[in-house]
């Protein structure tokens, strides 16, 4: 009996652990994400709180929630932008992948101006719980940007790079399947290993460490640095996914280094319109669900994704412009490269891929 005893009151103890423990809160820093009773937050913002010097020409505000919002409710009467001249016009989008909703301003904002966005309690999550009180930040906007200039002089913003589609570093370009290079060469530089072609194939040629592949990788550590060094560029949030962006530059920052891309980004603007995207640290779109599409008569050749270390296109998705990385490249399974793979001292690998290759100027 009184081992029975002992028996039921260690079991007691044990199950008053366990309740314990399910019942603390699962996010001290917040709701969680399946919570239905606990009120969402906004758990990050670009531009940053009390930011300054924002290129008024592409400023992209946002706004992260720590649970799945209900789209309905955000919009342009819940997520607003102001100054003292009055309301901001713009267009507001909600991606549910990420929970990120995006506020574009219908045209460029007024420089040297201190901006207040807003986010109402008429926000709610899917189980209509609304914020608990409007959450506002302000930015201030710098003097007019100079539009973004092609990161190195004509004849071509690539120099000799611009006729690979596929450029390594070290120690290997390698593929697997199928891969198809069309319109360009396919290298490597210092190292002199490429593998996989055949059974890959280009219309170009190969150069594996020889004099031409030099000369592109030195042409393409020209036009990285040019593009790093663009002045201007509006600030992304962690994914951009959902958003649709005009020509220009954009940024990540050291506090938010990396990039992702879940769902559908589009390039809107005209055939001369340029891109130029810095990215800190890496870049990643989500396998299966990402596309990087051109509109409104954009070219795939006039994007460039300057990455401060390496970039990975998921598998079977679709990428549009030039990447230009310090590190490695990975193409993975059947994701389709409308643009050129360019990486400065890394490998490149390539695993059945399209990688159609834009003309050169």
């Amino acid at each position: 009996m009184r081992i029975q005893r002992r028996h039921n009151i260690c079991l007691t103890a044990l199950l008053v652990l366990i309740f314990a423990v399910g019942c603390g809160d699962p996010d001290k820093n917040g709701a969680a994400p399946t919570d239905p009773v606990a009120p969402p937050t906004v758990t990050s913002v670009t531009p940053p709180t009390g930011s300054t010097l924002i290129c008024p020409n592409t400023a992209v505000v946002t706004a992260t929630f720590s649970k799945a919002m209900n789209p309905s409710t955000i919009s342009t009467s819940t997520f607003t932008l102001s100054s003292s001249a009055g309301s901001v016009s713009g267009q507001v989008s909600y991606v549910v992948a990420t929970r990120i909703a995006t506020f574009i301003p219908t045209a460029a904002l007024t420089a040297s101006t201190t901006f207040t966005a807003t986010i109402t309690t008429g926000a709610a999550d899917t189980f209509g719980n609304p914020l608990a009180a409007n959450f506002v930040w302000t930015f201030t906007t710098s003097a007019p940007c100079p539009p973004p200039p092609t990161p190195l002089p004509a004849p071509s913003p690539l120099g000799a790079a611009c006729n690979f589609g596929i450029l390594g570093g070290t120690p290997v370009v390698s593929s697997v399947g199928l891969t198809k290079v069309t319109g360009g060469d396919v290298g490597i530089w210092p190292a002199a290993s490429i593998t996989g072609f055949p059974p890959g194939t280009t219309t170009g040629a190969f150069h594996a460490g020889d004099a031409v592949a030099m000369a592109a990788q030195g042409d393409l550590t020209t036009a990285y640095n040019n593009a790093a060094a663009a002045p201007g560029g509006a600030i992304l949030p962690a994914d951009i996914g959902g958003l649709t962006l005009a020509p220009g530059v954009y940024k990540t920052t050291s506090s938010q280094p990396s990039l992702g891309i879940t769902g559908n980004l589009t390039l809107s603007g005209a055939a001369n319109g340029v891109w130029i995207f810095q990215v800190v640290s890496t870049l990643t779109t989500a396998a299966g669900n990402s596309q990087v599409i051109m509109a409104g008569g954009g070219q795939s050749e006039n994007v460039f994704w300057q990455i401060g270390s390496s970039a990975t296109l998921g598998t079977n998705t679709t990428f549009s412009g030039n990447i230009m990385a310090l590190a490695s490249i990975t193409v993975n399974t059947g994701a389709t490269l409308n643009g050129r793979a360019l990486a400065r001292n890394g490998a490149v690998t390539l695993d059945s891929n399209q990688v159609n290759v834009p003309t050169c100027p």
